[in-house]
């Protein structure tokens, strides 16, 4: 009993403890460079299945294959990666929690106001009810080879529109233009 005690102060006093600010640099640093390895290799499997099967093969992989590549990456560090996006077209795996909300509306205000969507990336410390966390999203802006899936009505072949609807009945990520934010990579590492 003593010892249980004594392992839940501990606990609760590592929780509390301040992360040196050096820390929050190397993870920070470590966090994007799984963002930008993550969004090079989803952007090179992209580019092959357009390549091969047009912008409907690049549904198969943004369903299938990123959600992949995302757990390899999550098994590989102990963290957890993900895409999330205010306007989801996977509702199982894209809505974002309250934190990320809150980041992916000031990436949009960061944007209107001008800065480079490429560079946006937002990280801290968060503390909640199951520990403390380092919390990192790195933006995805839309490019011009999103627009085929991603884009407005006349961006969107009629095949694709189709597929998109038998997929994904309850879409909602289209309508963009080139350069806004998509969504972005979240990364959620216990400390």
């Amino acid at each position: 009993m003593r010892v249980g005690l004594i392992g839940a102060a501990l606990a609760a006093a590592v929780a509390a403890a301040p992360v040196a600010a050096q820390d929050v640099a190397k993870m920070t640093e470590e966090s994007r460079a799984a963002a930008g390895g993550f969004a090079q290799k989803l952007g090179g499997e992209l580019k092959q299945a357009i390549s091969q099967g047009g912008p409907d093969g690049a549904i198969g992989v943004c369903r299938n294959i990123a959600p992949q590549i995302a757990g390899e990456l999550s098994l590989r560090n102990g963290w957890q990666v993900t895409r999330v996006s205010l306007k989801t077209r996977n509702a199982l795996l894209g809505i974002p929690d309250a934190w990320e909300q809150k980041v992916l509306a000031e990436f949009d205000a960061r944007a209107a106001k001008g800065e480079d969507p490429a560079k946006i990336e937002f990280a801290e410390v968060v503390a909640e009810p199951a520990g403390q966390y380092f919390r990192y999203m790195k933006a995805l802006p839309v490019q011009p080879l999103c627009l085929s899936c991603h884009g407005g009505p006349g961006d969107i072949a009629p095949a694709v529109r189709a597929k998109l609807a038998s997929e994904y009945p309850h879409d909602r990520a289209t309508g963009y233009s080139a350069g806004q934010i998509r969504g972005a990579i979240t990364i959620k590492r216990p400390l």
